[in-house]
């Protein structure tokens, strides 16, 4: 379906939904899947409206979701469903996920009292979704598997050998590492695996609104172990949870869980440090694809991270089963020539500086202070030009009217995909390259609309994306 007909899909949904006409449908940035989301705007009410080839994983999300609402839980509502045009429309959580404020409340390297907190709740939330959220859940809308068996796990473990270490050259004996890929899963389903396990439980899965928490992404969960959710959410990569935060919050879990149910301590961490290795492995599956083989910066950036992670598990866990080659396997990766430039790059400050302007043509293209020269340069001239009217002459491009003019136009959406795009490869590789800046500008006749939208969309698609510094200036404005 082309994006014209998705949007226009997407807005009679929205219209059926709310009784308003949409105004404003926007492309939100995207994610790791190849699901595309859209904000919709209306002139009271807003929604998410999602597009998904996947017809499986539509009826799983959707089928969770109507379950998971029903339990009271902090989930989205399903406002609407076009199963024919691969399209639903969900309540809209606002932009700020919990990923965000660990970076935010995070950046001096220690963990806070107040993001500690938001964790406790987090976990609490956690129990109540896998025990309370798991009871009458009907288990055949799973998508792909029913359960977090044999079968998954080793779909997981084969998917980090094949594209983690193949891809970073690792070399290991197929024979030996799957056979200890055998021993492993075996010695994980001995858990109790009678509860709904999450699958992809980390904080890019958790939106913050109005001192909230709200949980998506869950439509690859099936019925599993408890101790699943619990590492993926404290082993994530960038996370970087001191251990003794850890163990804190592994308590508080445990004691949440044990007020709905009997979970026995002991028996749970005896499986623990396991269920964390395969989720350290199936996320090391994830960025050789998205990363090594996808070129994804982001993905690339983790790597880090996990073989921090990779460190500490070979130095404090000794696991309750035999599986020699696996831990060969993890002392080359810690060890890895290809790993190396990606693990330097960890320890080197934000360098890259994306300098966006906006301004006037008849006044002249911005000089270059950064030395370096180069950079882009985008006509905005060709564009609907709401500096026409009356009514937005005295605006401009960061004016919410403003905004919803240019917003409506196809001809700026598809303008600024392609620039998103041509950014994007310049960025991930002015990251690989150690470069130190980069300059995009945007033009249009009065400096004062297109111009600085376009900007302004831009710098917002960067920050939601990247690491780096952004300075935006608008030359006709004061800011």
């Amino acid at each position: 379906m082309t994006s014209t007909l998705k949007e226009t899909a997407l807005c009679a949904l929205f219209e059926q939904w709310s009784g308003e006409q949409a105004i404003i449908i926007e492309p939100l940035p995207p994610s790791g899947s190849y699901r595309e989301y859209f904000r919709i705007k209306g002139c009271s009410k807003s929604a998410i409206g999602v597009y998904n080839e996947d017809i499986r994983e539509n009826y799983a999300f959707i089928c969770f979701t109507k379950h998971f609402y029903s339990k009271g839980l902090p989930v989205p509502e399903i406002l609407g469903q076009d199963v024919q045009n691969n399209i639903y429309l969900i309540s809209d959580l606002g932009d700020i996920t919990l990923y965000a404020r660990v970076n935010e409340l995070n950046q001096d390297n220690g963990f806070p009292e107040s993001l500690f907190e938001i964790y406790k709740k987090v976990m609490e939330a956690l129990a109540c979704f896998q025990i309370i959220g798991g009871c009458g859940l009907d288990y055949s809308c799973c998508y792909p598997r029913a359960a977090f068996d044999k079968q998954s796990m080793l779909w997981d473990l084969n998917y980090f050998k094949y594209y983690f270490l193949k891809l970073a050259k690792v070399p290991f004996n197929e024979h030996e590492l799957e056979k200890d890929f055998h021993a492993l899963s075996d010695f994980l389903l001995l858990a109790d695996c009678d509860f709904f396990l999450y699958r992809d439980f980390q904080t890019r899965n958790i939106m913050l609104l109005d001192n909230k928490l709200y949980f998506i992404d869950y439509q690859g969960g099936r019925k599993g172990a408890l101790q699943y959710d619990v590492a993926s959410l404290l082993f994530q990569a960038r996370a970087a949870i001191p251990n003794p935060v850890r163990l804190q919050l592994i308590n508080h879990y445990l004691d949440a869980a044990n007020r709905i149910t009997k979970v026995s301590k002991d028996r749970f961490m005896e499986h623990f440090y396991g269920y964390v290795l395969i989720r350290m492995l199936q996320a090391m599956g994830a960025y050789g694809f998205r990363g090594f083989y996808e070129k994804k910066e982001h993905f690339l950036s983790s790597i880090p991270f996990v073989v921090e992670n990779v460190r500490w598990i070979l130095k404090n866990i000794c696991f309750p089963v035999q599986i020699p080659s696996l831990i060969k396997i993890l002392e080359k990766i810690e060890n890895a020539e290809e790993l190396k430039k990606y693990i330097t790059k960890k320890d080197k400050p934000n360098i890259l500086q994306v300098t966006i302007n906006s301004f006037s043509y008849p006044k002249g293209i911005p000089a270059d202070n950064s030395g370096h020269g180069g950079g882009y340069i985008f006509d905005c001239r060709a564009l609907p030009n709401p500096g026409k009217y009356e009514e937005y002459q005295q605006l401009t491009g960061k004016d919410q009217k403003v905004i919803n003019y240019l917003a409506k136009s196809h001809e700026v959406y598809t303008f600024l995909i392609n620039v998103f795009a041509i950014i994007d490869q310049s960025i991930e590789k002015y990251i690989e390259r150690d470069f130190t800046s980069l300059t995009v500008n945007f033009g249009c006749t009065g400096g004062q609309h297109r111009s600085v939208y376009c900007a302004e969309r831009l710098a917002k698609h960067i920050e939601d994306k990247y690491n780096v510094r952004i300075m935006l200036n608008h030359m006709e404005l004061f800011i």
